[in-house]
């Protein structure tokens, strides 16, 4: 899968401007109440581009921090079709260094080793290992991660749907 379908994907999961005080991820300072509020719109939250306008930003611009941000950082680029858009879709939601370290566990990475840098080791267990149970190991090790944080009864629904719809695609593609 090459960017423009990966982000085609990732947007539906993102949807448009939201403003929700309880989302953490809506305030400039990443918690709630600090900061400003606002907002997120195609995934792109305040916490993270506190000095962006979030609700005027477009799709556009919106695609062009995707490829930047997140499918050039994790190397998408490099890795194996089956998993591709797995990683990209979690550091999307989690962040790179989180979607590395997820990826390093599923791969058997000893905890001491996993570090969230997608180095020589990282690609060369990744080149290595059966695509579709390292898309069932990564989506399994993703719900744990959900499922850990304080914010789960809020939004780990959504959260829920997003791992299944990963899934399905790594399956339809």
């Amino acid at each position: 899968m090459k960017f423009d379908k990966a982000f085609e994907i990732l947007i539906d999961h993102e949807g448009g401007y939201t403003n929700n005080p309880n989302d953490n991820g809506n305030w400039t300072g990443g918690v709630k109440g600090k900061g400003t509020l606002k907002g997120t719109k195609y995934g792109i939250a305040a916490n993270s581009y506190p000095n962006l306008d979030i609700k005027n930003l477009t799709l556009a611009e919106a695609k062009a921090i995707y490829k930047r941000d997140y499918w050039d950082k994790v190397r998408c680029d490099e890795l194996p079709e089956k998993v591709r858009f797995q990683i990209f879709d979690m550091a999307v939601n989690a962040g790179a260094n989180r979607a590395i370290k997820i990826l390093q566990q599923s791969l058997g990475f000893p905890t001491r080793e996993v570090d969230g840098i997608l180095g020589k080791n990282t690609l060369a267990k990744i080149q290595a290992a059966d695509g579709d149970s390292l898309v069932l190991l990564y989506s399994a090790n993703r719900i744990e991660f959900y499922t850990s944080l304080s914010t789960f009864g809020t939004f780990g629904r959504g959260w829920m749907r997003r791992v299944a719809s990963s899934i399905k695609t790594a399956v339809n593609n």
